[in-house]
């Protein structure tokens, strides 16, 4: 914060020249494709979490494959999630100038990776990877994708980052 004369503070971000611009650029009919994108990898997190907490309590392989199906389609998913929201922070000025748009795609990258990985660990051995590490990895990404999520929201609430404004 910078102090001018009238003994007002002033910060220097608000006065940046894109500040107020937060409109989404990248979108479809005017509907943000960010928002449209990340919850499909948002629900298939929370599916894989609990197929395989089916698979614990009734040990049916069924739920080991529909558990490495939810992974994989989370991760690919967000990859496209990613995509959207990574074109909406460096092309709009009013995003890119906001620490905690930053924040939230430090964020979003580190919940990508953990999906990989989670994915990664059951492409071979699908059912002997659920217990014990498959299922401690999906309930970790289950705390991140929810911290991620409720990043995001406060954006959009907040901020109102990567809305539309309407025609």
């Amino acid at each position: 914060m910078v102090q001018n004369e009238g003994s007002e503070l002033i910060d220097p971000i608000e006065q940046h020249p894109g500040y107020e611009e937060t409109e989404s650029k990248i979108g479809l009919w005017g509907h943000p494709l960010h928002a449209m994108t990340v919850a499909f990898p948002v629900a298939l997190t929370f599916c894989n979490f609990g197929a395989d907490a089916l698979y614990w309590l009734s040990g049916d392989v069924f739920w080991a494959r529909a558990g490495v199906w939810a992974a994989g389609t989370a991760f690919l998913f967000g990859l496209a999630a990613a995509a959207t929201g990574t074109m909406e922070l460096l092309m709009v000025p009013g995003i890119r100038i906001r620490v905690p748009a930053w924040t939230h795609a430090v964020i979003a990258v580190l919940l990508l990776s953990l999906l990989g990985a989670n994915w990664g660990y059951r492409l071979y051995g699908y059912e002997a990877a659920v217990l014990p590490y498959g299922i401690l990895l999906s309930g970790f990404n289950v705390l991140m994708v929810s911290a991620t999520g409720w990043h995001g929201g406060k954006l959009v609430f907040d901020y109102r980052l990567g809305t539309s404004k309407g025609s």
